[in-house]
């Protein structure tokens, strides 16, 4: 199946790096489905290939060999131009570091990708405004990334990788440099993004972000070594964060 109900698909995914005997398989012989909806978590110890296999999806690197598609668009032999059409239009990325850029502000770091995309500044400011407000930000638009703690710059995060309006979100442990109290909050925002359908990937080592999933699939030596669905007693439908998916302008 590679419909436009699928929203990722990997075929045969190989990734290598260095040569002859020393050549190591971060990625190897991965297939995989992800249905536009699914939160899908990938788990595994450190080194298991999880972080290299979430970027082969999202486009940051290519694959040794294998394909990758996105919503139904095989997009792995796409020039450097392309692939970073597709990555604004179509993935949200957050990552454990954050990834804010220090010189603007939260509200601005929010708005940096709608600009990119083409919306107008207005639009920006407005899709931004009401993301800060949803994961709780509000009062710290105008607050710079080292204003913030941990939790609200991976709140702010959260809320720049949903400003394209993306088919997927990508998520690379992301309470992974959280305390206890801030990991709750981000969870608790992954929850609401699933209950309202946006398609997840979260990988992880956390067992409680994994709690989050509708699907867990546990990797070892770049392979999955199981795929787990879970029993989720949530109805779906549309959570407080619904609305944001599909803002209009």
């Amino acid at each position: 199946m590679n419909g436009p109900d699928v929203a990722l698909r990997a075929v045969g995914l190989v990734k290598t790096h260095g040569q002859g005997q020393s050549r190591v398989f971060a990625v190897d012989e991965v297939d995989l489905e992800v249905p536009q909806g699914q939160t899908l978590a990938v788990m595994g110890p450190s080194g298991c290939g999880k972080s290299t296999l979430l970027h082969l999806l999202g486009g940051l690197e290519r694959p040794t060999s294998g394909e990758v598609w996105v919503a139904g668009r095989r997009v792995d032999p796409l020039s450097e131009r392309a692939l970073a059409r597709m990555r604004r239009r179509s993935v949200g990325f957050v990552f454990q570091a954050f990834h804010l850029v220090e010189e603007l502000t939260a509200a601005e770091n929010v708005e940096l990708p709608a600009l990119l995309a083409g919306r107008s500044p207005r639009q920006a400011r407005r899709r931004a405004a009401a993301l800060l407000e949803r994961v709780g930000l509000a009062a710290r638009a105008r607050h710079l990334p080292s204003q913030l703690s941990g939790g609200q710059r991976q709140r702010v995060a959260v809320a720049r990788a949903l400003v394209n309006e993306p088919l997927v979100v990508l998520a690379d442990e992301p309470t992974g440099n959280l305390d206890s109290a801030a990991t709750l909050d981000v969870l608790r925002i992954f929850e609401e993004l699933r209950a309202a359908g946006q398609t997840l990937v979260l990988v992880t080592h956390d067992e409680r972000v994994g709690a989050t999933a509708d699907r867990v699939v546990s990797m070892r030596d770049g392979r999955f070594v199981d795929d787990t669905w879970l029993a989720r007693a949530q109805p779906r439908g549309l959570g407080s964060l619904g609305g944001l998916i599909g803002l209009d302008g």
